[in-house]
C-alpha cells in the first residue's frame, strides 16, 4: 500500500516495520516496511510477511505459522496458509501511544518444526495535521524585528524521513519562518517577526503555515494563523534559566512539586505581570500527568508516574504577561524518570489454534509461556512452574523466559474435556515478586466412541388406520464424542430380505430419528413387524449401532357387523321363517349370524330386537342371535311377525346393521300342503328339473372331492405360518361344529365358528384351513345352486 495519502475522515496511515530479530534455528535479521491507514476495518491484508521473510509457504500450514499476542492487544493475526498479515482489530494511534512520536508495538511470529520465533516491531504513521485549523496571534506594534513566537505544530507520528520535515509560511513582508529540530518530538514552526508592524497600516495579517513530511511525494497539512497587531506592550517574559533538567523517581506521590520556573517582564503594571501554563503542543498524557500553577511556576505531579510506560518526558512551559496584547515565551522542562524494583513477573502464554486431541502422543507440545519482566539483574530472572497435579510439564526452552507445556500422560476425552491450568512465575529479587496465569487447555474429541440408542430393543404399539405421511414414533441414539464425532444420522436397513419388506413403507428422519408410516396400517392384514434402524455417526471413519425396532398394531373399530344369515336373493339382510301354529315356548324360530372382521371387544356382537309385533311371542338371545317363542301360539294371535334384529359390536363408538326376519305362523296341514303343493306344480311346470339337479350335485360333488384333494396337498406343502396369517387372533375351543358360506358383490365367504362362539370369524373361501372344521360345501356354483343344496341337506 502507499503511505503518502493525507488524512481524511479521521483516518491517518500508519508504517509498520516489521523486524526479523530471532530464529531458534538459524539467526538472520530483515527489515520490512508496510503501510495501512488508521482504523481500517478488520480483515484488511497488510502484506505478506512469509514471503518477504523468505519462507516456504507451501509448509507454513504444517508449521502452524501464526502470530503470537503480546500483553497488548493483538491487533494483527497471519494466514497459516498463505502467510499474509491481517489487521485484526481496528488501530487507534492516539489511544495506543497517546501521541508520542515513535508507537512501537512488539509482535512475535511463531513456526513450528522446527520452532522458530521472530519478534516484530511495528510504527504507525500519519499525515502531517494541525490540532487548530484556524489560530489567532496578538502582536503589539511596539515588538521589533526578531519577534519568536512558537507556533502550533502539525502532528505527524511517523518516524525518519516519514515525519513532518519541514515547514512553510505564505509569503508575506512581515515575517519569516523558522523551524526548531526537538528529536524525537519532532520540528517545531517559529514565527520570526521581520520588521516592526503598523496597527494603522494593517490590523491583522492572514497567514498560512503548512507543514510538508518527507515522503514521496510528500503528504502536507495547512492551517490558518492570523496576527492581531495590537499597542503598547512591547516587551516579552523572559525565564530566568536557560535550561531545566528534572530527576524523578516513579511512583512519587501524587502532589509532589518538581520544580519551580520563573520568567520576568520588563513591563509594568498588568504588561509585567507573568501567568504560566503548559505549552500547546503539549500531549494528553504529560497534562494528565502534570500541571503547572499559573501564578507560582511551579510543576506538580497529578497522576501515578511509571518508568516502564516512559522514561522521560520534555514539557513546553509558557509564561505570558497581562498586557492587552499579551507576550508570550516558551520554554522546556526535561523530566528523566528514575527506575524502582517495582514490576512483578508478566506470563504471556500462546495456546495452539485448535485443542490438542485426546490421542496425542507423549511429549506433544501444547502452549509455550513467554515470560517478561520488566526489572533487570536478578529481579527479572523468573522462574516457572505450576501448582497442581496435571497430565502435562513445563519444559524450559533454549531462549531465556520460554517454556513449552507438553504432555506427560495420555488424555481422554470422555473423562475430562478441559484442564484449567495455573502457571506461578516467580522472580529472584529481594523481596521476591510471583504472579499466576491460568489457562485452559482443551482436548478435542477422536471419534472412538459408537451411538448408543437409549433402548434395545425398541417396542412401540400403532393403532390401525394410521393416517399416511404421520409420526408414528422416535427412536433416539447418543454419541459419548462431540462434534462431528457425535452427530448422529439414522436409516433403516433394508436388506430386501422377506421378514423385512414392511421396512419400505416407512421413512426416518435422517436428523431426528422421527418414524412415518408411508401407508395406513390393518390390523386385520397384519398385527406385527420388526426392522433395524442404523444409527451412524459423522465421524471419520464413522461408527455405526443397529436396533431393532418391533412394532404392533393395534385393533380400532373400524369394520361394521356383517349379516349372514337371513340374507335375502337381493343381497338385503331380510328372511322369511315359517312355522306351525303348534309349536311350544322355546321352539327355534331361526338364528340370526353375523360377523365382525375386528377381533376383542370390537368385534365382540351383541344382538337386540329394535322392532318386534309382540313383545311376548318371541325372544333373542343377546349373545348368539337366536329367536325363540316365549309361549305358545293361541287363536287370536297374528299369522305374521316382523322382527328387526339390531346387530351391534362393543367399541368405544359402536358399529351396527340390523336384519329383519318375517315369522309366518301357519297351521301344521296347511304347512305340509303348502309343501305338497308347490312340489308338484315345480313337477309340472319343469319336468327336467329333477334330473338336471342331480347332474348338477353330481358335478359339484366331483368338483367337491377334487378341491378337497388339491387343497390337501397345497395344505402339506405349505408353512403353518400361512394359515395363522389368517386365524391366529380366533378363540376356539378346538371343534368347529358349522360353517356358512355366503356371497357379497363378487367375493365369497366362509364363516366358520364354535357352536356357542360369541363373535365369529371370517376368511375368504380359497384360503380355508380344513383341518380345522367339517365343512358340507366349498366352491360355489352359483347362488341359486347353493339355495338348492341348503334345500336338500336340510
Amino acid at each position: 500500500m502507499g503511505s503518502e495519502r493525507r488524512c481524511r475522515s479521521g483516518h491517518c496511515w500508519f508504517a509498520f516495520y516489521f523486524l526479523s530479530l530471532l530464529f531458534v534455528r538459524d539467526q538472520a535479521r530483515a527489515e520490512l516496511r508496510y503501510s495501512v491507514p488508521e482504523e481500517m476495518k478488520e480483515g484488511t491484508a497488510v502484506g505478506n510477511v512469509a514471503k518477504d521473510l523468505g519462507l516456504d509457504k507451501t509448509h507454513l500450514a504444517d508449521r502452524r505459522f501464526r502470530v503470537v499476542s503480546g500483553s497488548k492487544e493483538a491487533f494483527f493475526e497471519v494466514d497459516p496458509d498463505s502467510g499474509v498479515l491481517y489487521i485484526r482489530d481496528k488501530i487507534d494511534r492516539e489511544e495506543l501511544c497517546q501521541g508520542s512520536g515513535a508507537c512501537l508495538i512488539e509482535l512475535k511470529i511463531l513456526v513450528e518444526n522446527p520452532l522458530e520465533i521472530h519478534y516484530v516491531l511495528d510504527v504507525n504513521d500519519h499525515s502531517p495535521t494541525f490540532s487548530t485549523i484556524e489560530s489567532r496571534l496578538e502582536i503589539s506594534e511596539s515588538v521589533l524585528p526578531g519577534l519568536r513566537l512558537q507556533l502550533q505544530a502539525a502532528h505527524d507520528p511517523d518516524v525518519g524521513q516519514f515525519s513532518v520535515q519541514e515547514y512553510k509560511l505564505s509569503p508575506n513582508d512581515h515575517f519569516r519562518l523558522e523551524v526548531r529540530d526537538r528529536g524525537k518530538d519532532g520540528k517545531i514552526p517559529i514565527l520570526v517577526l521581520l520588521k516592526t508592524l503598523d496597527r494603522e497600516t494593517k490590523k491583522s495579517h492572514h497567514l498560512l503555515l503548512t507543514a510538508v513530511d518527507g515522503g514521496k511525494p510528500g503528504k502536507s497539512g495547512t492551517a490558518e494563523i492570523t496576527v492581531d497587531v495590537l499597542d503598547v506592550n512591547d516587551n516579552v517574559p523572559v525565564f530566568n534559566g536557560a535550561t531545566y533538567t528534572v530527576l524523578l523517581e516513579e511512583n512519587v506521590l501524587i502532589g509532589t512539586t518538581i520544580i519551580q520556573v520563573n520568567a520576568s517582564d520588563l513591563d509594568e503594571g498588568s504588561n509585567g505581570e507573568i501567568m504560566y501554563s503548559l505549552g500547546k503542543n503539549v500531549n494528553s498524557r504529560i497534562r494528565e500527568l502534570f500541571r503547572i500553577d499559573p501564578n507560582t511556576g511551579e510543576i506538580v505531579v497529578q497522576d501515578l508516574i511509571d518508568y516502564e510506560l516512559e522514561d522521560s518526558y520534555e514539557i513546553d512551559i509558557e509564561a505570558s504577561d497581562k498586557g492587552s496584547a499579551p507576550l508570550r515565551t516558551d520554554k522546556s522542562v526535561l523530566v528523566k524518570i528514575i527506575d524502582l524494583n517495582d514490576n512483578t513477573p508478566h506470563i504471556e502464554v500462546t495456546s495452539f489454534s485448535r485443542a490438542i486431541s485426546e490421542d496425542a502422543r507423549l511429549g506433544t507440545t501444547v502452549a509455550l509461556i513467554s515470560v517478561l519482566d520488566l526489572d533487570s539483574g536478578l529481579n527479572g530472572k523468573v522462574i516457572c512452574s505450576f501448582n497442581e497435579d496435571v497430565p502435562f510439564i513445563l519444559s524450559p526452552s533454549t531462549q531465556e523466559n520460554m517454556y513449552s507445556i507438553v504432555i506427560k500422560s495420555p488424555l481422554d476425552r470422555e473423562k475430562q474435556s478441559t484442564f484449567n491450568v495455573t502457571i506461578v512465575a516467580k522472580d529472584a529479587g529481594v523481596p521476591l515478586l510471583s504472579s499466576e496465569e491460568r489457562i485452559t487447555i482443551l482436548v478435542s474429541d477422536v471419534n472412538d466412541n459408537r451411538p448408543e440408542f437409549l433402548a434395545s430393543p425398541y417396542t412401540f404399539y400403532v393403532n390401525e388406520n394410521n393416517s399416511p405421511g404421520a409420526l408414528l414414533f422416535s427412536v433416539m441414539a447418543s454419541d459419548r464424542d462431540e462434534g462431528d464425532n457425535s452427530r448422529i444420522s439414522y436409516q433403516i436397513l433394508r436388506d430386501g430380505k422377506e421378514n423385512n419388506q414392511l421396512s419400505f413403507n416407512l421413512n426416518i428422519n435422517s436428523e431426528s430419528g422421527d418414524i412415518m408410516g408411508l401407508k395406513s396400517f390393518d390390523f386385520e392384514t397384519l398385527k406385527t413387524f420388526q426392522f433395524q434402524v442404523v444409527a451412524t455417526d459423522a465421524g471419520t471413519p464413522s461408527l455405526s449401532s443397529n436396533v431393532t425396532v418391533n412394532v404392533f398394531i393395534l385393533d380400532q373399530n373400524d369394520n361394521a357387523p356383517v349379516i349372514l344369515y337371513p340374507v335375502s336373493s337381493n343381497g338385503s339382510a331380510e328372511g322369511v321363517e315359517e312355522i306351525p301354529r303348534n309349536v311350544n315356548a322355546g321352539h327355534l324360530v331361526t338364528k340370526v349370524r353375523a360377523y365382525d372382521a375386528d377381533i376383542g371387544y370390537n368385534g365382540w356382537l351383541l344382538f337386540s330386537l329394535q322392532e318386534v309385533t309382540d313383545h311376548s311371542l318371541f325372544g333373542l338371545d343377546r349373545y348368539t342371535g337366536q329367536i325363540r317363542t316365549l309361549r305358545s301360539f293361541t287363536e287370536t294371535d297374528e299369522a305374521e311377525h316382523k322382527l328387526v334384529i339390531l346387530v351391534k359390536d362393543n367399541g368405544n363408538v359402536s358399529l351396527s346393521a340390523t336384519a329383519t326376519v318375517t315369522v309366518k305362523v301357519v297351521e301344521p296341514k296347511e304347512a305340509f300342503a303348502a309343501s305338497d303343493v308347490k312340489s308338484s306344480a315345480e313337477d309340472d311346470d319343469d319336468n327336467n328339473v329333477t334330473f338336471y339337479l342331480m347332474i348338477t350335485l353330481g358335478s359339484v360333488s366331483v368338483l367337491f372331492i377334487i378341491s378337497i384333494i388339491v387343497l390337501i396337498a397345497m395344505q402339506c406343502s405349505k408353512s403353518t405360518d400361512y394359515t395363522s396369517k389368517y386365524l391366529q387372533e380366533t378363540n376356539y375351543d378346538g371343534t368347529l361344529c358349522h360353517s356358512i358360506q355366503y356371497r357379497s358383490g363378487d367375493k365369497r365367504y366362509m364363516l366358520v365358528g364354535p357352536r356357542m362362539s360369541i363373535g365369529s370369524t371370517i376368511v375368504p373361501a380359497e384360503n380355508i384351513n380344513f383341518r380345522y372344521c367339517s365343512v358340507r360345501l366349498i366352491h360355489l356354483v352359483s347362488v341359486n345352486s347353493l339355495q338348492y343344496f341348503h334345500m336338500l341337506s336340510s
